[in-house]
């Protein structure tokens, strides 16, 4: 089957493309940013990819998926709906991907990528070679996909769309539930609607609470630790090599990131995850540190405006500085009445400063540089950011 993918350079469906390909698809796909080291990687696995003008979609292609960010005059799109092809959306092609698994999902608001990632791993030094899809890069795999043969798959599965409802999992870890993209109660009726009825094993992060030691920093990450270890322990796993496993555990890219001394990139984006990056940063750096952190949409935006702002107002000292960035804008029909301004209006105003771009947060922090003890770089879609923070540290 020939299937191509729009929208190709995205974290969540670079590893669809990959997945597939291991599985023996061929696989197109298009981006409206070519050159990333997404898109690098995916073409150094013979994956070609087009720009974003349904140039790639053809009378030879079988079938086109889409995620829900892709608006319905996508060139791409309308080509497939003219020459008859059949659309998917990602989660129902993940899903079908890996029906041949027992598949453990990972949904929660917070966490979903790193407990993937550690669980993942986990069960490979245990010796189970599970195939893993997850939501961001992992150090050792091919991108954000681990190819194995073994019983089990684990994936990250996305709720923030609600798709979830696509996949039939075997087994599940719920991380946690907060506001994001609906509000927390919603989604605890999604995940409670998502494990009903479920075969296997189900570890309820909204439940139960605990710590285990892991080689990344933070409270948060020794959480995702523990949850991963008592379902890799329910799969039967051996404990102490599941433990073992964790302390040689090599982190996820984006989620603390170090990029250089002193300076860190992360995905953090809602009120939970922010104060978690923040507090473990402190921690690690309590002399002082400075965040450039870009609001990921606007309407995720106007949901959190207020939790966002108390959020910071409580974990902003005084010898740290905010640099707040315009939100990010993936186009469409948004409603962008309410913008980073409106957030900068809640913060006491010694907190934070307005940035136009990238090149002004650098800048910023150049003169400014000796205040602090730590940068980080931080926010979701927006793939400029890593860059920003290697320009930091080789300051």
């Amino acid at each position: 089957m020939k299937r191509h993918l729009i929208g190709i350079g995205g974290v969540g469906m670079s590893a669809l493309a990959t997945a597939l390909h291991r599985l023996g698809d061929e696989v197109t796909g298009a981006d409206r940013t070519l050159g990333t080291p997404n898109i690098s990687f995916l073409e150094s696995l013979g994956i070609k990819c087009f720009p974003d003008d349904g140039s790639g979609v053809d009378e030879s292609t079988d079938e086109v998926i889409i995620s829900t960010a892709i608006e319905d005059d996508n060139p791409g799109l309308v080509k497939a709906r003219e020459l008859g092809i059949p659309i998917t959306h990602r989660a129902k092609a993940l899903s079908r991907a890996l029906s041949s698994y027992k598949l453990v999902a990972v949904v929660g608001t917070c966490g979903k990528s790193t407990v993937t990632a550690m669980l993942g791993h986990i069960l490979a030094e245990c010796g189970l070679d599970p195939m893993c899809v997850n939501g961001a890069n992992v150090p050792g795999w091919e991108g954000a996909v681990r190819f194995g043969r073994g019983e089990y798959a684990v994936a990250e599965v996305d709720e923030s769309d609600k798709s979830l409802v696509a996949f039939k999992p075997y087994a599940a870890v719920v991380t946690n539930a907060s506001t994001d993209h609906y509000s927390k109660e919603e989604m605890d009726e999604v995940f409670d609607a998502f494990v009903e009825g479920m075969p296997g094993p189900l570890i309820e992060g909204r439940k139960v609470y605990g710590e285990e030691e892991v080689s990344v920093p933070g409270k948060h990450n020794r959480n995702n630790a523990f949850l991963a270890l008592e379902m890799a322990k329910a799969l039967g796993c051996d404990e102490a090599t599941a433990k073992a496993a964790l302390l040689n555990f090599k982190g996820v890219e984006r989620r603390l990131q170090k990029m250089g001394d002193g300076v860190y990139d992360d995905y953090a984006h809602n009120p939970e995850k922010l104060k978690a990056m923040w507090t473990t940063l402190v921690e690690a750096h309590p002399e002082g540190i400075c965040v450039v952190w870009r609001p990921h949409g606007y309407a995720p935006l106007k949901k959190m405006l207020g939790a966002l702002a108390e959020m910071f107002n409580e974990v902003i000292r005084p010898c740290d500085k905010l640099l707040l960035l315009p939100v990010y804008d993936a186009g469409g029909t948004a409603d962008r009445s309410i913008n980073s301004d409106a957030l900068i209006s809640l913060i006491d105003s010694e907190k934070v400063v307005s940035v136009a771009d990238l090149d002004e947060a650098y800048s910023w922090i150049v003169a400014n540089r000796s205040k602090f003890s730590a940068f980080a770089t931080c926010g979701a879609r927006d793939p400029k950011l890593p860059y920003l923070a290697r320009r930091i540290a080789a300051m």
